[in-house]
């Protein structure tokens, strides 16, 4: 069964950096678009990042040029490496397939940007 575990998450001051991690088990990772997303409190889930079979990135304005997704299929793992982070980053991150597979949502991490 395909799980997907994310960590990486924290408490980082505004301007900090974190990378997440996200590792797939139980799967064949490499021939899947992987994304990451994101829950603020009182919003919708929403894609800001991802990665296609062969590296193409795509990214939601919110994050382009702060935000770097990556994956090592031979480690059947995808990164969200974020900088400049701001306030408005706080949510819980999740990866996920794109488009998502319900069975696959995990717990995700938390990643809470304050000062």
């Amino acid at each position: 069964q395909v799980q997907l575990v994310e960590s990486g998450g924290g408490l980082v001051q505004p301007g900090g950096s974190l990378r997440l991690s996200c590792a797939a088990s139980g799967s064949i990772f490499s021939i899947y678009t992987m994304g990451w997303y994101r829950q603020a409190p009182g919003k919708q889930r929403e894609l800001v990042a991802h990665i296609t079979t062969i590296g193409s990135r795509t990214y939601a304005d919110s994050v382009k040029g702060r935000f770097t997704i990556s994956r090592d299929n031979a480690k059947n793992t995808v990164y969200l490496q974020m900088n400049s982070l701001k306030p408005e980053d706080t949510a819980v991150y999740y990866c996920n397939q794109v488009p998502p597979q319900y069975p696959l949502w995990g717990q995700g991490t938390q990643v809470t940007v304050s000062s």
